[in-house]
């Protein structure tokens, strides 16, 4: 190998004296040079080959075809190159990463907090809408439900002949009723019916007016009315369940051109009585044999709404609530006699249990503790005989109205007493004839909720009347 590398340095000498040689003859040297280049890259070729041999040949085995050689060399060169510009493009990216200011980090997350507020606004007012939207949406629902349990015209009096067909839904007689302007929404009446349980009503004629309230309407729907349309009347008068003569009288002078005083008499009238008790004997003849009663009609007048004609005599007009109430009671007459009662004395008691509850099944208990308290001859003592007794409407009776002296007085007198002491419903008469039994001797009501108490022992009663009746009374004067 040393003997080639001097073999061709002594070559390029002898090639540099040449050329100087004819340079000073003036000789072109281009071709020369050519060649020289070529000898060169000659030399340069055959060194390369012998490197290369020596480099690969000296592997055994090791046979490869030169253009396979340059093959492999192309695309180990691509192979190269690619990585290498994959490397520098990786320290791009990281210095381009490296290269991120606390400033573009800052900045960035300003953005995304402003965004985000952005958003939270939108949200924000989103809420505010639907709220607003629920709240208007309620107020006025509230408003048209207030409204629809109103009389349509309070200041209207002027009736109208109503058709309810048979078999009509309670959603139907709505739907009737309020495309014959007597109530201002078919809607509300169905969903009020339905809320106070009224599925009774009755089909028929009937006569209503735009001031109606929607009890009264219910009331009337389920008392029933005509077959046939009859002469439109000029008013019309309703008993509520409860009213005495007194409040009868008040309710008939507001609604008629009757007097209260002529009304009163009337109910004094012997002759009148009499009259009435030839025309319904069953009903009045319990009445007519009582003693010491202050009105014989009184519990006798059907709590109920009536046609008032102006042509019609005060005669007529009270002969209708008789009427009612014989309707009413002669169904049960026979379970009147099966218990030995008489139908004044059913009244009397059923007066009672009118005004002491509410609940049907409150009722029916109560009516057996007046039941029990007779049978141990144990005055009833019910404060609606009190007040009754005094002529006085009170909410609270006081120790001293407990010695009133009457025979209505049923904390001092045993027994029925007198008579009734006003107008019970059917429900309150029926009540009596068929009560609940019990053991109770007390009960006491809680005004606030409605809810009775019953006890055995007047040590338990005690503790009911602190709990749920001198409580109440203490937190009122507070």
């Amino acid at each position: 190998m040393a003997e080639d590398n001097q073999n061709n340095q002594d070559h390029s000498n002898a090639s540099f004296k040449d050329q100087v040689l004819r340079s000073l003859r003036g000789e072109e040297i281009e071709n020369d040079d050519s060649a020289s280049s070529e000898h060169n890259a000659q030399n340069v070729s055959q060194h390369n080959e012998a490197e290369y041999n020596r480099t690969y040949r000296s592997q055994p085995d090791t046979q490869e075809d030169p253009i396979k050689r340059d093959e492999m060399e192309s695309v180990g060169s691509r192979s190269a190159e690619h990585q290498t510009r994959r490397s520098d493009s990786s320290e791009e990216q990281s210095e381009l990463g490296s290269t991120r200011s606390p400033k573009e980090d800052n900045s960035d997350k300003r953005i995304r907090k402003k965004e985000d507020r952005i958003v939270s606004r939108i949200v924000l007012i989103v809420a505010s809408v639907l709220l607003l939207v629920i709240a208007i949406f309620g107020f006025t629902f509230y408003k048209y439900v207030n409204a629809g349990l109103q009389p349509l015209d309070q200041k209207d009096s002027k009736l109208v002949q109503v058709h309810i067909p048979e078999d009509s839904s309670n959603k139907k007689i709505a739907n009737i009723l309020e495309d014959s302007k007597v109530i201002k929404s078919g809607m509300v009446f169905n969903y009020y019916a339905k809320f106070k349980n009224l599925t009774d009503f009755q089909a028929g004629y009937y006569q209503m007016s735009p001031d109606m309230t929607l009890d009264e309407i219910g009331a009337l729907l389920r008392e029933g009315g005509t077959a046939e349309p009859t002469q439109l009347a000029d008013g019309k008068v309703t008993i509520p369940e409860g009213f005495d003569i007194d409040k009868i009288g008040d309710a008939i002078e507001k609604n008629t051109n009757f007097k209260k005083d002529q009304f009163i008499e009337l109910m004094k009238d012997q002759a009148f009585f009499d009259t009435m008790k030839e025309k319904y004997p069953e009903l009045l003849t319990s009445a007519a044999e009582a003693k010491d009663v202050r009105y014989r009609f009184e519990g006798y007048l059907f709590p109920a709404t009536y046609d008032y004609y102006k042509e019609a005599k005060l005669e007529d007009f009270v002969d209708q609530m008789i009427a009612k109430s014989n309707s009413v009671i002669e169904p049960f007459i026979p379970m009147v006699h099966a218990k030995g009662m008489t139908i004044q004395q059913v009244l009397t008691l059923a007066s009672l249990v009118e005004k002491e509850g509410v609940k049907e099944e409150d009722r029916k208990k109560i009516a057996q503790v007046f039941f029990n308290r007779i049978a141990a001859n144990m005055p009833l003592q019910s404060d609606i005989s009190i007040l009754y007794a005094l002529g006085e409407h009170k909410e609270l009776v006081t120790y001293k109205d407990l010695e009133v002296d009457s025979p209505y007085n049923l904390y001092k007198n045993t027994g029925y007493g007198p008579g009734p002491f006003d107008s019970p419903s059917e429900q309150a008469i029926n009540a009596v004839l068929n009560p609940v039994p019990n053991n109770y001797l007390y009960f006491v009501a809680d005004i606030s909720t409605g809810n009775v108490y019953f006890a055995e022992t007047y040590e338990q009663h005690q503790e009911y009347v602190e709990q749920y009746v001198n409580k109440t009374e203490t937190e009122k004067s507070e």
